[in-house]
């Protein structure tokens, strides 16, 4: 390779890609919808780079040092890279052209579904919110470089001036987050097909490298992570080789491997004895690095600044973890601890929010700007950023001092917790009086709690925030539509009905809006997967319940139908995850106030004359330590929140949970601790690879596996519901089997989840008949 290039003193790992308005989530499913052409998404996504580079150069980050990351993509990093290296599954390859390449609409259908054909499998990344396909990977994937998206996208940037960093997953991290195709034989690793995906990326390195890029950055946070499902000396050895392979490659840009979420460990040894030339250190959630033999001949990128949260943090303290680097390498540059996107754009635009608050905050905008003042340091001298530092130090004293940050009253009432506020009893007993109280068929059928959110919905509601539209008003308007709900279901046939969440915004920000202790935003959007994106709220201060939330909309449900209605909250753990939480204490003390602001809830919903109350736990698994010996401690205390929140009903009613996108084998034993009555899980997606993990644990209550995966648009057939019916039926004892859609209903469109139920309902009649015969 030619001489290396200077590392920019000041970089970030990635920003957020949905444009300050959504507008990329906008372009993109009006794509779906027929009303743009591809060309045309094109074309706005172009508008959005461009916007995106200018915008991180005016905050401080330059043209022309490959400072600025171009880590661009239409619905998922991880399938960019699948399809960067010919990795499509087979039941997709008529959607491979002759060039090897997947258009835009073969790009989508991977990650949405066709007809019969089922999407890429999708779980979350690492311990975040965020979602990413699954890559299907086996002997016979051909591996060939089949897009060259990441290069064109470097060329636009460098047409307009720019020097951009191409960002791509890494080899390794690609391979350990991918699984098995559906034809690998038994006992076989996508890591063993790491020599063959190489020579991709090492002609990918080529391509970039004539088309003039200086850096390339290639992510691998599975390295910091002892929990993918692979042994730890293989991954190593797989590190070892395929940098060995990479930094040999005669015509390639210098290469920085980002680690983010947390410490590289054992694996930065080995990277310091490859020849890449620059290891981004997430030093967030790691650790200053012991000295290791390489290193002092490598540019330390210190992630100093938080990408996962959105507190202005102690700048001084980032600064000392700089300084201290610079004992293991000379050349120390400054970033995000990972990339940005997942955080809002820019907190100055968010004018509802209190002023004080404010100044607590950093979104990305905001962090682009720290990293910026840091590397204005590094290079010209700490006094010359002095005041900066002050600036931070005096908003977190501010902060730690600011009414609501402490309450009293909340934290005494914590302090009087005694082991018995935290379980429920014999589960045998349990079960035997909701037999009596609920007289449930075999295989009961319900669904997770949301149905589509309408236009009208949405309109009334923004009416309501408007003025236009007064409460009473917006209050029969969601009571109609509790009707419509109640009578669709009761049509459709579901035992256990909701009252379909009309008058949530989301399950997390509903709640928000009313405790104290938090606050919501009206532009923090941050991605989800895909097109779908989330306004996580911020958790502040200490957290209590000034009234009943939820408790008049399932009184009023419940008086309109004979069938048993579920209440449906949020539970401890999800609001944690989904929300910007503060980092003044542990998250345990947090999680408990949550909880019982929703003990509080649920009594009012028993007291109500409601007999089941679900509390969602979909991030369970999500906030799951990556490092093993942090793992105990997490679960310990997010179970005993959930059982902090429901321990207090009576054995007659039921408490179910609901649990998905995640890798269940991991943490069985901890849902088995939560103690719900009833747990719902995905499964569909996967086609129940669940299913063993429970049946080898033991599990002894209430569950049910997915069978209507309701995040791609297709309509699952009566034949495909009724075999994930069996196939569950047949590892696990029938008595305790529900059947149940993956997740909620909420982001779907009414005709394909009415045809869907329909069919989900005839399939568990054919089942009940078969089984019963």
């Amino acid at each position: 390779m030619t001489e290396v290039a200077a590392f920019p003193t000041g970089t970030i790992l990635g920003y957020p890609r949905i444009g300050r308005r959504r507008e990329l989530k906008k372009a993109v499913e009006a794509f779906w919808a027929g009303t743009i052409t591809a060309a045309q998404l094109e074309e706005q996504a172009s508008q959005l780079r461009r916007a995106t580079r200018e915008r991180l150069h005016e905050l401080g980050l330059a043209k022309t040092d490959s400072s600025i990351p171009e880590a661009f993509s239409f619905y998922d990093q991880v399938l960019d890279a699948a399809v960067t290296v010919g990795a499509i599954p087979i039941r997709f390859s008529s959607l491979v052209g002759h060039d090897g390449a997947v258009d835009l609409a073969g790009y989508f259908t991977i990650a949405r579904g066709e007809g019969d054909n089922a999407p890429a499998e999708m779980t979350k990344w690492f311990d975040s919110n965020y979602h990413y396909l699954v890559p299907e990977i086996g002997p016979e994937t051909k591996f060939a470089l089949s897009s060259y998206r990441l290069v064109q996208e470097f060329t636009e940037a460098k047409k307009d001036g720019y020097l951009t960093r191409p960002v791509i997953v890494g080899p390794v991290t690609f391979l350990l987050l991918s699984k098995p195709s559906e034809g690998a034989p038994d006992g076989f690793s996508p890591l063993d097909r790491l020599d063959d995906i190489l020579h991709v990326y090492t002609e990918l390195l080529a391509r970039l490298s004539e088309a003039g890029a200086e850096w390339v950055q290639l992510d691998e946070p599975a390295l910091v992570s002892e929990s993918v499902d692979a042994d730890r000396a293989a991954v190593l050895a797989a590190v070892a080789r395929a940098y060995d392979v990479l930094g040999e490659t005669v015509s390639r840009p210098s290469i920085f491997v980002a680690a983010p979420y947390n410490s590289l460990g054992d694996a930065l040894p080995v990277l310091a004895t490859t020849p890449v030339e620059a290891i981004g250190l997430d030093l967030v959630r790691g650790d200053i690095p012991a000295p290791a033999d390489g290193l002092e001949t490598k540019v330390l990128v210190g992630g100093v600044i938080d990408g996962h949260n959105i507190w202005r943090g102690e700048l001084e303290a980032a600064w000392q973890k700089l300084d201290s680097l610079r004992a293991l390498s000379p050349s120390v540059a400054v970033s995000t601890s990972t990339s940005l996107f997942h955080t809002p754009h820019d907190v100055d635009d968010e004018p509802l929010l209190d002023e004080r608050l404010k100044s607590w905050l950093a979104f990305a905008d905001q962090k682009v700007g720290q990293v910026a003042a840091l590397a204005r340091g590094l290079a010209t001298g700490k006094e010359h950023i002095e005041v900066t530092l002050a600036a931070a130090s005096a908003a977190l004293r501010d902060r730690q001092s600011a009414p609501g940050v402490h309450d009293g009253s909340v934290r005494e009432r914590a302090s009087r917790l005694t082991s018995a506020d935290f379980g429920r009893g014999d589960y045998a007993v349990r079960l035997q009086a909701q037999d009596a109280a609920l007289s449930l068929p075999f295989l009961p059928t319900t669904t997770i709690g949301s149905f589509p959110q309408t236009g009208d919905i949405r309109r009334a509601r923004a009416r309501l925030l408007k003025g236009e539209l007064a409460h009473d008003e917006y209050v029969a308007a969601m009571r109609d539509e509790i009707r419509r709900v109640v009578a669709l279901q009761e049509e459709i046939g579901l035992d256990v009905l909701v009252h379909g969440e009309p008058e949530r915004n989301d399950m997390v920000q509903y709640f928000a809006e009313n405790l104290d202790g938090f606050a919501v935003t009206q532009n923090g959007w941050v991605q989800s997967y895909g097109s779908r994106c989330t306004r996580p709220s911020i958790l502040w201060g200490d957290v209590s319940r000034p009234a009943p939330i939820t408790v008049e909309w399932s009184s009023f449900t419940q008086s309109l139908t004979a069938k048993p209605v579920k209440g449906m909250l949020t539970g401890p753990v999800t609001i944690l995850a989904w929300s910007f939480v503060r980092d003044d204490q542990p998250l345990g003390e947090t999680a408990n106030q949550v909880a019982l602001a929703l003990r509080d809830e649920i009594a009012d919903l028993e007291s109500a004359g409601i007999g089941i109350i679900q509390v969602d736990e979909p991030a369970l698994r999500e906030l799951l330590p990556l490092k093993i010996a942090d793992q105990e401690a997490y679960l310990d205390w997010s179970v005993g929140a959930f059982r902090l929140a429901t321990s207090g009903v009576a054995t007659r009613t039921q408490i179910h949970t609901h649990l998905c996108y995640s890798e269940f084998g991991v943490v069985i034993d901890a849902i088995n601790r939560l103690d719900a009555d009833v747990t719902s899980i995905e499964a569909a997606r996967s086609k129940m690879e669940v299913v063993p993990d429970i049946k080898t644990s033991g599990f002894g209550r209430g569950i049910g596996p997915g069978v209507y995966d309701i995040h791609s648009p297709r309509v699952p057939s009566v034949d495909e519901v009724t075999e994930l019916i069996e196939i569950a039926l047949a590892s696990i004892p029938e008595r305790q089997v529900w059947v149940n859609p993956d997740c909620g209903l909420k982001t779907r469109g009414y005709t394909e989840t009415v045809a869907s139920l329909h069919n989900v309902v005839e399939a568990t009649r054919r089942v009940r008949s078969r089984v019963h015969a």
